[in-house]
């Protein structure tokens, strides 16, 4: 089993571009019902979150649905900053230990955690 939980920061364009993607997975019987999006939404940045113990197995779900949701282009065309969603989510696998995924820049990247969140393997 894989413990995955973390959140995506972007805009209101890209928040619903977001809940396409969730929700073309039929989130009542897929593990896309650990997407949750706060019915409240503070000033300008947009949040989604994730939480899930999923099976190891639906892992490459899980990592193709961020890359898609990476890849989505900024909102406004004129953006100089070209602001795609960006987040961070942390996986821990029971048997390959834990791993950083960063969404930035339009794409996934997975590597080594940063900081010392061992704690969270308990």
């Amino acid at each position: 089993m894989v413990s995955v939980r973390g959140w995506l920061e972007c805009d209101d364009g890209q928040l619903a571009r977001i809940k396409e993607i969730v929700t073309a997975d039929d989130p009542e019987r897929t593990y896309s019902g650990g997407w949750a999006f706060p019915p409240r939404q503070y000033n300008a940045v947009r949040w989604a979150f994730y939480g899930g113990h999923i099976r190891a197995v639906s892992l490459d779900w899980f990592e193709e649905r961020l890359r898609q949701i990476a890849r989505i282009p900024a909102t406004r065309p004129d953006d100089a900053y070209d602001e795609r969603p960006r987040g961070l989510f942390l996986v821990s696998h029971d048997v390959d230990g834990m791993s950083e995924w960063k969404v930035r820049g339009g794409d996934l990247e997975i590597g080594r955690p940063y900081g010392d969140y061992r704690y969270l393997d308990a």
